[in-house]
């Protein structure tokens, strides 16, 4: 008989973890794991520090959701569409100043 027999999943559904990314499974949402208990969380990229809410837990793995990130990516995210948005307005006013 297995020693696993009667032993609950290190985490709970609707509950909230600090977890990292470890790897990207088969359907290529990442994967975390918390006392090696594996937790899918689509729209995460190995490295992510995220925080999660698992939505479903089965005997062997589990199943979250991303409710907060790392504000450092979010930061990165404005930057890089302020970045896109600059060059465009450059562009548009010196082609109207040539045009002149």
């Amino acid at each position: 008989m297995s020693e696993d027999v009667g032993v609950s999943p290190p985490v709970e559904e609707g509950e909230t973890y600090e977890v990292k990314i470890e790897d990207i499974g088969k359907e290529g949402d990442g994967v975390a794991k918390i006392d090696d208990f594996v937790i899918f969380v689509p729209d995460t990229d190995v490295g992510d520090e995220v925080e999660i809410k698992i939505t479903r837990v089965l005997r062997t793995l589990a199943f979250g959701e991303v409710t907060d990130t790392d504000a450092s990516v979010d930061k990165d995210i404005d930057e890089s569409e302020d970045e896109e948005d600059a060059p465009e307005v450059e562009e548009v006013t010196v082609d109207e100043i040539e045009l002149e």
